[in-house]
């Protein structure tokens, strides 16, 4: 029987990219037995569960970089988890071992190195992260989201393949209907979609917010996804606007008909965001996160920019550019459809199945 591990995690961005692997090597592979390494603590000890895989957790934690007295503890913690890594691969005895990016990645795919055991490694973003850059050299193969990664690894072990997301993104044709009907919207308005991610991206929350006026003024109708904590004052602010059509929520779990239901994205521009945009293949303006570790939301927005695949928008300056940015340009629908077909270029809908069928080969 085959055996796999798959670590890392922290962020949405770094779990389900590792589910939706996971799920591709069980297609292929029905028997494969896998295993997650996952942080104490993190969201991906919750998540990789409900997915039906288990999951151990490290005591690992990443460096405080607003708070250095915390730190104090982390040699301690590093120590701890590549030391719990280290019987992991003992006891689970992985044919390979995959990170995904995150704190637990590290240790395990360190761990699983001395052993001898081939590593591979696969980075969403544009601006890769540490843990993988550190561990690039000791990976077998390294799958990249974004071209031009020679700067961050060995051009010999890159291979371009996109990141995995989420199947029912893939084909969004003869959706519309369905998602007209959900969000209860007219079938010939043009929408415009705003994700503010679980959490709720402030900046892109405030900027509709304040310039609700203008988006009700506009023959346009919106779909707009909060995050927790800002779904009261929104429905608030909508409902001052009677003629504004507009489906507020917390959380939209049919992800499929919101992008299938939107000629324009607003968003964030972490890795897993920017992939379903361009496997949506749907023009988008993205607000990166400034806090966003080394910056890579701006680097993953470069990116798409440089392709002429989205519109970059500074989070300082989202209030006073967003809204007249969408409304603009979807008053352009032949820009639109540019847009959106180069964003369309950059998806890659067999990520999943080419990196698993990439991993099987390996192992046989």
């Amino acid at each position: 029987m085959q055996r796999v591990i798959i670590s890392g995690g922290g962020t949405g961005g770094h779990i389900y990219p590792a589910i939706a692997i996971a799920n591709a090597l069980q297609e292929q592979n029905p028997t494969i037995e896998i295993l997650f390494v996952g942080a104490e603590g993190k969201m991906e000890m919750e998540k990789v569960p409900k997915a039906g895989y288990q999951i151990i957790g490290l005591p690992i934690v990443g460096i405080n970089r607003s708070n250095p007295l915390k730190n104090l503890l982390f040699p301690f913690k590093l120590a701890s988890s590549f030391n719990k890594a280290m019987q992991i691969i003992k006891d689970f005895n992985p044919d390979i071992a995959i990170g995904v990016g995150g704190y637990a990645s590290g240790p395990l795919l360190l761990a699983a190195s001395l052993k001898n055991i081939p590593i591979f490694i696969q980075e969403q973003n544009s601006f890769a992260g540490i843990t993988n850059k550190f561990l690039a050299k000791k990976a077998k193969k390294i799958f990249v989201a974004y071209p031009n990664m020679e700067r961050f690894f060995p051009k010999e072990k890159i291979n371009w393949l996109g990141n995995p997301v989420r199947k029912d993104l893939i084909q969004l044709d003869g959706k519309k209907e369905k998602a007209v009907d959900l969000f209860k919207l007219s079938a010939n308005k043009p929408c415009l979609l705003v994700i503010g991610g679980s959490q709720g991206a402030r900046s892109i929350n405030k900027a509709i917010a304040e310039n609700i006026s203008k988006i009700a003024s506009s023959n346009i109708q919106l779909i707009w996804q909060t995050g927790v904590g800002f779904e009261k004052e929104a429905k608030e602010i909508v409902n001052k606007h009677p003629n504004l059509e507009a489906y507020v929520s917390a959380f939209i779990y049919e992800m499929d008909l919101a992008y299938a239901a939107a000629d324009l994205v607003c968003s964030r521009a972490g890795a897993l965001s920017v992939s379903e945009i361009c496997l949506a293949g749907k023009p988008s303006i993205l607000v990166p996160f400034p806090a966003a570790a080394e910056d890579h939301q701006t680097e993953n927005a470069r990116s798409l920019e440089k392709e002429g695949a989205a519109i970059l928008v500074k989070d300082s300056e989202a209030s006073l550019k967003m809204v007249d940015e969408a409304l603009k340009i979807m008053q352009q629908p032949e820009n639109l459809q540019k847009i959106g077909f180069a964003a369309k270029k950059l998806g890659k809908p067999m990520a999943s199945t080419e990196i698993a069928q990439q991993i099987l080969q390996s192992i046989n």
